[in-house]
């Protein structure tokens, strides 16, 4: 195991960057280390909720133009108060054929393979450049990413924006060239509050939301019923949009009449759909429900949606030189769909096309005792080195 390597996740994942927090400090100690290697660099700063956050752009190379980025987040979901933990999430641990800490999957081990590979790239031989984005976050709706492509030519200045860009996710690399988008909304249910032993008095907004929640539940079992023949062979566990209920809140006493309740409901859309259709699909059923609740009481229940929070799906194009440089890399022959999103839609609003495989394994993402395989975290240097070489050394694709 490389010594630079270990210093770099070292250091990264002891930096606690989950989404709520700032990841200043954590972004400028990558910013300092890109520099020493000649990337020029810069933090384009913001204010999230009076918190302080970063996202780093980073190149080398000659004003060229199909130049390669190389892209992940450096925020990670909540580990406190997470049951299952067995170790500080905050200390790279090295055991075996296992490396433990929170974000060493999804994606700080990623970003630090890129470091390394910078301390030994030679950038007298690039021929078209290399762009570092590390963004923030990307675990609340790939907000930094959205944050950045507005900004992204003129941060680059000289350096023509890359059209192709390869986004680290945890995918026990193999390469996926689309996601499902995300939609997050809440819905609100106000009914009329009173003493319980009178049900019939009020309208109890946990009954309502039960009414709601069985809507929801048989539409869902309707999507699943009916899966996408497009989309079968891409993600072959669930080629329909996906549904989930996150948090649900109500009530104020075991003896009152619950007089409002909300639920946050999320899905994920399949790509080439309108990410809204299932919302839109979702308020037509629940507008058209009786909203009294089980009680005989005659009153009605009032319904309102948030704005929803909407992660747009990806798709992008096929047979690219950074799909030939992957396969070769990560010794695949096909390419398939990610059942997560990444910031790869937002990328795709500024002509960016870009292809997910990462070092990671999905399965140990957002988990207690978060970690990744030894021998990924040992050889994704060399394979970011590789695929540097094949787009951004060669004189021709």
């Amino acid at each position: 195991m490389g010594d630079y390597l270990q210093e770099i996740a070292s250091r990264l994942v002891g930096y606690d960057t989950v989404s709520q927090k700032s990841n200043v400090e954590a972004m400028a100690y990558l910013g300092n280390h890109l520099e020493e290697h000649g990337f020029r660099v810069t933090l384009q700063r913001a204010e999230v909720a009076g918190v302080p956050k970063a996202n780093l752009i980073a190149f080398a190379g000659p004003p060229e133009p199909d130049g390669l980025i190389l892209s992940g987040h450096v925020d990670t979901v909540p580990f406190l108060d997470q049951p299952g933990w067995t170790r500080d999430p905050l200390t790279l641990g090295v055991e075996d054929d296992r490396v433990y800490g929170r974000g060493t999957s999804d994606m700080k081990i990623f970003l630090a393979q890129c470091v390394d590979a910078a301390a030994v790239l030679d950038l007298r031989r690039l021929t078209r450049p290399v762009v570092f984005l590390f963004t923030a976050d990307e675990e609340v709706g790939c907000l930094g990413a959205e944050r950045l492509m507005p900004e992204l030519s003129d941060l680059l200045g000289n350096i023509p924006k890359p059209r192709l860009a390869w986004i680290g996710e945890p995918t026990s690399y193999k390469v996926f060239h689309t996601h499902k988008g995300v939609a997050v909304f809440s819905i609100s249910v106000r009914g009329m509050g009173g003493h319980s032993s009178t049900p019939e008095t009020g309208v109890n907004a946990i009954a309502v939301v039960a009414k709601v929640i069985n809507t929801i539940g048989q539409y869902q079992a309707e999507l699943r019923a009916a899966p996408s023949a497009e989309f079968a062979e891409l993600f072959p566990d669930s080629p329909y949009p996906t549904l989930n209920f996150g948090l649900v809140r109500g009530g104020t006493a075991g003896n009152m009449i619950a007089e409002q309740c909300t639920i946050q409901v999320s899905y994920r859309p399949l790509p080439k759909a309108d990410p809204l259709d299932c919302l839109h699909e979702i308020t037509r059923r629940v507008q058209a429900l009786d909203l009294v609740d089980f009680s005989g009481s005659s009153h009605q229940a009032s319904v309102e949606f948030s704005k929803p929070l909407v992660v747009p799906p990806l798709f992008s194009p096929r047979e690219t030189p950074l799909e030939g440089a992957l396969f070769d890399v990560a010794d695949q022959q096909t390419s398939g769909g990610a059942p997560f999103a990444t910031d790869g839609c937002q990328f795709a609003s500024g002509g960016i096309a870009s292809l997910i495989c990462g070092p990671g394994d999905l399965d140990q993402a957002h988990q207690p005792n978060e970690s990744i395989r030894r021998e990924t975290f040992e050889n994704g240097t060399s394979r970011i080195l590789s695929v540097i070489e094949k787009l951004c050394m060669a004189e021709q694709f």
